[in-house]
């Protein structure tokens, strides 16, 4: 495909278009025909959003025109896309397929190209997805099922051929994964477009899962839980309550069958899940479809089951950067309590993705801030690590120590996570604002502009953030017609005295100073609730927040049963985490030293380096390598956001700088 150069001018689109483009960020409409049908709190949707940020429109930016672009060239190199054309007749050969779940990544980069066709309008880009959708048709059977590898395949002995469709998928076909996140391609297509061609494909489709799985039918359930978050989206895209239905059975049917396999979560009823376990992924789908069905449906049976699940995660399993699971044994899952490895620590890009999305939707179902804490740790973190300032080189894993094996690279075997990635960040202007009747939410502190809707009042909205790098932020009210409205402002934990949600890691030293907030330029008292500071008046032309967040360098601790952190220290400004890495640092050396807890750690904005960066300055001692000492000579270290590392070659990096020499074992 040819390099992609999207217009810059924003599309302007009916009502009813932005309205069904609600969906795509997440599911908050109240769909036809059933109650409550929504969310109580209600996002802004990316498409109204305006990013002026530069840390953030940059990465958009490159998005559009090298990841999305560079990923579709990576499908038809390797060819996941000929998939479809041999599976259409369109092409001949029978070798292409090398997993079943292939298809799934072309689908998720369609997504993410849609996703930008809907702010960013692109002929070229417009035009090679219709002949995408047109292969994806041909390669659909008469029946609807589309699952190429299976029709390409159909005279061969393959590992999902040996059995009837659908059998195979509760322990890995991925017929139905590879059918999820077409259905959200589709979605996102139509909204971004108003043409059916695709979504008439993924009805087509969803109708036959439907007709064939279900209680009275084979009981089968997705083995990759992706399926039932997509068909809640094809369901308000479309209004058809079978596929609300279908969505709420593949929940329900987990855990009841013959397989009681609790690495794809098949080992008890969804209702039942306390502790999250197996496959990160799987789970974190999983949540969020549990999340979005108990607000759609009504049904609240999974509401207990996910605030302890949150919990257990939040409070036992979750990295500093906001990375999930360990991967113990390989296992791309969650481990036992407080089992946090560092050099062995696995935080798949795409978990992380994931921990956003669930941790959103527990948001919108509570209006409480510390989702929202861990949504922006793992986006600033763990999700940002993934992919490189130059939008083409990716990790799968996101450890938080190096000896010096791990560099970014520009494709897998597996790449669901640079096709992640491609949906992802166009997605990213979604998460910065909300609204619940006559509140609105400011979530994230990312320069932007927007208009939301309070009591059928227009409100423009500009917001003018120096995080990550310094706390002040600006907003700028301009209502249609003044009115008394609340606003709430998120007073992020890295701001406040409750550093974290749960006691999975702490500060060394509490906040000197507190937030502070201006309207029109006089300082308020405010009172907060459920993590956000309340200012309730009445708004006029112009009025405008100015917010201090403190903005210091946390020294963070890791809860005592986190055994690979004791007596480490970690290092958080605003809502990036830091590490040590070879380039800036003695020797090129850094997983030797020892943290001076004494330390006055200084702070400098390098604008030419790793495309403009905060760099942090402190005191550590260097440890013998024998270790026969607890180091002498003092040195200085510099420390770098952990996003920004692996880009100057193979070398040291830490993120846990331990405090003292550690016994051996």
């Amino acid at each position: 495909m040819k390099q992609i150069n999207p217009s810059f001018e924003l599309m302007r689109m009916n009502n009813k278009m932005l309205i069904l483009l609600i969906v795509v960020v997440t599911i908050s409409l109240k769909a036809t025909g059933q109650e409550p049908g929504f969310y109580p709190v209600s996002p802004v949707p990316f498409t109204k959003v305006n990013i002026t940020d530069e840390f953030w429109s940059g990465r958009i930016k490159t998005n559009r025109e090298v990841t999305i672009p560079f990923a579709f060239e990576k499908c038809e190199e390797t060819g996941r896309i000929d998939n479809f054309r041999i599976a259409g007749g369109i092409k001949a050969g029978d070798t292409f397929p090398r997993r079943g779940f292939d298809d799934s990544d072309v689908y998720k980069i369609m997504e993410g190209a849609a996703y930008s066709l809907a702010s960013y309008p692109d002929k070229e880009l417009d035009n090679y997805l219709d002949t995408l959708i047109y292969y994806i048709g041909k390669a659909q059977e008469e029946d609807g099922y589309l699952y190429t590898v299976r029709t390409i395949l159909k005279n061969s002995i393959h590992r999902d051929l040996l059995a009837p469709r659908w059998i195979n998928e509760p322990t890995g076909s991925h017929e139905l994964y590879n059918a999820g996140h077409m259905y959200e391609a589709a979605v996102a297509h139509y909204m971004a477009t108003g043409k059916r061609s695709f979504l008439d494909i993924a009805v087509k489709n969803a109708k036959l899962v439907e007709r064939d799985l279900g209680w009275d039918k084979l009981v089968i359930v997705p083995g990759h839980q992706e399926t039932e978050l997509a068909l809640v989206k094809l369901y308000t895209a479309t209004g058809d309550t079978a596929h609300l239905k279908q969505a709420k059975f593949f929940l329900d049917a987990r855990g009841t069958g013959m397989i009681m396999n609790q690495y794809f979560q098949l080992h008890k009823k969804v209702t039942e899940e306390t502790e999250a376990v197996g496959h990160a992924v799987r789970a974190m789908y999983m949540y969020s479809a549990m999340a979005d069905i108990s607000a759609l449906t009504g049904d609240h049976s999974y509401k207990e089951s996910l605030n302890k699940l949150w919990n257990d995660v939040a409070g036992r399993k979750l990295y500093i950067t906001g990375g999930v699971g360990p991967g113990s044994g390989n296992s791309e899952g969650f481990g036992p309590p407080y089992l946090l490895p560092n050099l062995g620590a696995y935080c798949e890009t795409c978990a992380a993705i994931g921990n956003v999305f669930w941790n959103y939707r527990m948001f919108l179902a509570t209006g409480k801030s510390f989702y929202i804490d861990i949504l922006e740790r793992s986006l600033y973190n763990n999700v940002l690590s993934g992919i490189s300032l130059e939008g083409n080189r990716f990790f799968y894993p996101n450890k938080l120590e190096s000896n010096g094996e791990q560099e970014r690279r520009d494709w897998f075997n597996v790449p669901c996570c640079p096709a992640n990635l491609c949906r992802f960040i166009p997605s990213v202007p979604g998460y910065i604002y909300a609204s619940k009747e006559n509140e609105l939410f400011i979530n994230l502190f990312i320069s932007s502009e927007t208009e939301v809707n309070i009591n059928n009042n227009r409100i423009r909205l500009v917001q003018d953030s120096e995080v990550p790098w310094r706390g002040k932020v600006d907003l700028t009210f301009e209502p249609a017609r003044s009115e008394r409205f609340t606003v709430k402002i998120r007073i992020p934990g890295w701001a406040s005295e409750t550093f974290f949600p749960t006691d999975l890691y702490r500060t060394m030293k509490p906040l000197a100073s507190q937030p502070t907030i201006r309207v029109n330029g006089k300082k308020i008292t405010f009172k907060v609730s459920d993590g956000y500071a309340i200012i309730d008046r009445t708004w006029t032309k112009m009025d405008k927040i100015s917010i201090d967040f403190p903005f210091v360098v946390h020294e963070i601790t890791a809860h005592p049963l986190v055994e690979a952190n004791k007596d480490r220290v970690a290092l958080q400004r605003g809502p990036l985490v830091y590490c040590l890495e070879h380039p800036d640092n003695p020797e090129g050396k850094v997983v030797n030293l020892l943290y001076d807890t004494a330390s006055d750690i200084k702070t400098k904005f390098m604008p030419d380096m790793l495309g403009g960066i905060m760099t942090l300055s402190g005191k550590a001692f260097k440890q013998k390598s024998d270790q026969t000492d607890s180091g002498s000579e003092r040195i200085t270290f510099t420390a770098i956001p952990y996003y920004a590392w692996a880009h100057r070659g193979q070398g040291e990096m830490v993120v846990w700088i331990p405090i003292k020499k550690t016994p051996e074992k």
